[in-house]
């Protein structure tokens, strides 16, 4: 990995990869990939069939991964929905590229991966929820086709931007509307030169509306709150002071939970049915999946096709007391990701990757793919060498960080050091001083729900310091210290409710 410096990324980009063929014969042009790239919207890693999930079941997402690749260990580096969408773009963390929270444009200057497959002859679109900069719907650089919409967009009946051309709503369901956009942009003629589109999906975001036919799916499934939402004796006192805001479990609920704070045994039953719709949204998106998959066995193009099914970010439904992401907890920070691609791996031959991968890792690893020019000083890495053959130098530990809002005052600033066995995470207020909460040190090996945080007791004080040597360590790595760390002053869990605009 290499140590970046600089928030503008400058390359060249080369164009389609040449084989030449033994001397007597012609120069022949060796077909490049197709990529069909499916980004959902606050997608935990648990929530998909093939996760082990033993309600939501997922045919078409699960098909994808086995016939391809699961990764079962990947994570974003900051759960946040525009921070992590730029770090799957430009393979750099938040504080590289510069879109630190949710209204934040992706910059002009600086290159993706489709902006180099564009440059690289490809055919590529945007179609979806794109989330960098509220107000903006236009057309993005990297994209020949571009259909977005402001904000957050609705589960019904969405405005959409058509290519900068015209503004028009377009009735209907989020998910199937952009799936019949894709399938109808996936039919134009373009003879043999490659694509690459990406579909950017509301679902599951909130708040969590199904539609009409998955409204009743999971209403025989009782769910309540995790066992860890009481285990809060050993967390940090911010944890506790959530749990009555809107990112707690006593809280609004996005909408689901009229009358609140309310932690009564009976409020459970708001919790139920928000964690029934959020599943229900992802129906439609797994119907959606299974469409497009036929689409293109349809055509021709399905094994010259990567597919890359992905969430954004995890989220927290109900662990340590907690709704939404943006902690280091495992919810929040692990993602769901599948690729299926028989250039990868043969679709018999399905592999399950047990390594850390992250969200900067996927640029560099479709650019590879691609015979493209490979973006230049990112923190990312490509997967082919992991998923192929397996790779000795690849990561243990990374680096995750997210820093405090002020439109959503319920999470602190965090620094967070994830290994195999071990995770440390502690949260600086942002003044240079002493911190003023908690630290958390969890063995995710033997305890992956993080019952107990180990961070005060004696026996592990050699851990904690071995920790925060490696936590400074992949700072260093992704060029940031104690000098360049730059955050917001925390100003303490809010309970008032955010804005409405922003929610």
């Amino acid at each position: 990995m290499r140590v970046f410096w600089f928030s503008v990324v400058l390359m060249s980009c080369v164009a389609g990869t040449l084989q030449s063929a033994p001397p007597a014969q012609p120069a022949v042009r060796t077909q490049r990939p197709n990529v069909l790239f499916i980004l959902t919207d606050d997608q935990r890693w648990d929530a998909a069939g093939i996760a082990g999930n033993r309600h939501l079941k997922t045919p078409g997402i699960d098909r994808l991964g086995r016939e391809g690749v699961y990764f079962r260990n990947a994570f974003c580096t900051t759960s946040l929905c525009s921070p992590s969408r730029a770090s799957i773009l430009s393979g750099l963390y938040a504080h590289a590229h510069g879109v630190v929270n949710n209204f934040t444009e992706y910059p002009q200057g600086l290159q993706s991966f489709p902006l180099v497959l564009q440059t690289a002859g490809y055919d590529t679109a945007y179609i979806g929820k794109w989330h960098m900069g509220e107000e903006n719907d236009g057309p993005r650089p990297g994209f020949n086709w571009f259909v977005s919409h402001r904000g957050q967009g609705k589960y019904f009946d969405t405005e959409f931007n058509i290519n900068g051309k015209e503004r028009r709503v377009l009735p209907g369901y989020y998910t199937h509307v952009v799936t019949d956009l894709a399938a109808e942009w996936l039919q134009k003629q373009r003879g043999d030169q490659p694509w690459c589109l990406m579909i950017g999906h509301k679902a599951p975001h909130s708040f969590y509306t199904p539609e009409p036919k998955y409204q009743g799916a999971f209403e025989s499934v009782r769910v309540a709150y995790p066992e860890t939402a009481g285990m809060l004796d050993d967390k940090p006192d911010w944890i506790g002071q959530r749990l009555s805001t809107w990112h707690g479990i006593y809280g609004p609920l996005f909408d689901w939970r009229k009358k609140f704070p309310d932690d009564s045994p009976e409020a459970v039953r708001d919790f139920e049915n928000m964690t029934r719709a959020y599943w229900s949204t992802l129906l439609s998106v797994d119907d959606s999946v299974q469409r497009l998959y036929q689409l293109l066995e349809q055509r021709g193009e399905l094994d010259r096709t990567i597919i890359v099914f992905m969430s954004d970010n995890g989220l927290l439904n109900g662990e340590h007391g907690m709704v939404d992401k943006r902690t280091a907890h495992e919810p929040s920070m692990r993602i769901l990701q599948v690729v299926r691609f028989p250039g990868l791996t043969p679709v018999d031959q399905p592999k399950v990757i047990q390594q850390s991968v992250l969200t900067v890792d996927v640029a560099p690893s479709l650019l590879e793919f691609c015979g493209a020019a490979p973006l230049q000083q990112i923190h990312g890495r490509s997967w082919k060498t992991l998923v192929q053959s397996g790779d000795p130098d690849w990561r243990t530990s990374f680096l995750y960080h997210y820093n405090y809002e002020k439109q959503f005052p319920y999470t602190p600033n965090v620094r967070c050091v994830r290994g195999e066995t071990w995770k440390y995470s502690h949260s600086p207020h942002g003044d240079g001083g002493p911190d003023r909460h908690r630290a958390e040190l969890y063995n995710i090996e033997f305890d992956p729900e993080e019952r107990y945080n180990l961070i005060d007791r004696p026996q592990y004080q050699a851990v904690v310091r071995s920790m925060q040597s490696e936590l400074l360590k992949v700072m260093a790595d992704v060029g940031l210290t104690p000098e360049t760390d730059r955050m917001p002053l925390d100003e303490g869990i809010q309970q008032k409710l955010p804005d409405q605009k922003i929610r």
